[in-house]
């Protein structure tokens, strides 16, 4: 296996002669979604849906009833006549991350060793259960006259964790062309309508932006163009507030959420229609959950600024369900002291921003890389 980040993706099957669809597959804890994209000659959407899961068959990032997964798969396949040629996203603890600088060196294999080397010191997992891959995304001239450097991002998952998210889907029937970062796919999908960041004199990127997928868990990324720097996940996200709710009010997590998107963050409690109680405890849930939020962004911020090939983040923009919350971006950027606006790719302007915010990750998996 090899996760490959030149196109990353870990390939395990071949586009069929004739057929340009491709949908883009991200599970969450409440459903899973989809975005199907046709290639020929232009890229567009073609369909995209979205199927509620049974509760507790995917936490943290990561499948725990197959079955449940596969059923919910068969089902959104089949009612929505989707391509079986998906992508699939992943995000959770157990994929690491790391920016490492090494020698300028240009023989491939060399290369590799090298990566290989310094990721036993800096990667927390055997590698030999894991799929590993790399890229280079930028370098730097030697001080004082030195041999130049290059910065490359190592990505790290388990084998283990790999296999248990592809058998749901393979039960179903489909056929996955590939594996990809949740993250990537982010970038992906929000850089083209970003890329209006300060550049210098030669054009290029300066500064870098943080992307943040609101969701189940939130999902981290720094990037300077269209190259990822950083990425983290955070186990703090939409599900964590709308338990919170649901244990004060009995409130199911799906009418949970429904509340938390009702009541917001920008109007007055006494403007906003629905039971009083629920309505207090959904704006207490959501100021607290934005709290701990802010907590992880600037934890994130300050690893990422600690590596040596941080560039400076000029400003956050935050998709995925959590970015619907009316007021929510509004009432954390003061506390960040960076500008923070919602990305929506322009391929799903004309859906709601419910529909949109939820779709964008599965549209940049389906995006050709």
């Amino acid at each position: 296996m090899k996760l490959s980040l030149k196109k990353p993706t870990l390939s395990l099957g071949s586009k069929r002669k004739g057929d340009s669809a491709l949908v883009g597959l991200e599970i969450e804890a409440g459903n899973v979604a989809a975005a199907e994209i046709h290639t020929n000659g232009e890229t567009r959407v073609s369909a995209v849906a979205v199927q509620p899961l049974p509760a507790g068959a995917f936490d943290d990032g990561e499948v725990v009833a197959p079955d449940a997964v596969a059923e919910a798969l068969r089902s959104l396949f089949s009612s929505h006549n989707l391509s079986k040629r998906v992508r699939l996203g992943i995000a959770n603890q157990r994929v690491v991350v790391r920016t490492i600088r090494l020698p300028a060196i240009e023989d491939p294999t060399e290369l590799d060793s090298a990566v290989r080397f310094t990721a036993q010191e800096q990667i927390a997992m055997p590698l030999d259960q894991a799929v590993l891959d790399h890229r280079v995304v930028g370098g730097v001239t030697g001080a004082d006259g030195g041999p130049p450097q290059i910065d490359v991002i190592v990505v790290a998952a388990r084998r283990d964790m790999i296999a248990a998210a592809l058998k749901p889907l393979l039960d179903a029937g489909l056929e996955p062309v590939g594996v990809d970062l949740s993250a990537f796919a982010m970038i992906r999908a929000l850089a083209p309508t970003q890329l209006a960041a300060p550049a210098d004199d030669s054009g290029a990127q300066t500064a870098a932006i943080l992307y943040c997928n609101l969701g189940e868990v939130s999902n981290l990324a720094v990037a300077k163009g269209h190259s990822c720097l950083f990425t983290r996940v955070s186990p703090i996200g939409l599900d964590d507030i709308a338990a919170s709710l649901g244990a004060k009010t009995n409130l199911s997590p799906e009418h949970a959420l429904m509340w938390l998107q009702h009541v917001g963050l920008e109007s007055p409690l006494e403007a906003i229609e629905g039971d009083p109680t629920i309505v207090a405890e959904a704006r207490s849930a959501l100021e607290t959950g934005a709290a701990s939020l802010l907590d992880e962004i600037r934890l994130s911020l300050d690893f990422y600024g600690t590596q040596e090939a941080a560039v400076p983040v000029e400003r956050i923009v935050v998709c995925g369900p959590g970015s619907a919350v009316p007021g929510l971006t509004e009432y954390m950027e003061p506390a960040l002291g960076l500008p923070i606006a919602t990305g929506t790719p322009a391929a799903l302007a004309d859906l709601d921003a419910s529909s949109a915010a939820r779709l964008t990750l599965p549209y940049g998996l389906a995006l050709d890389q």
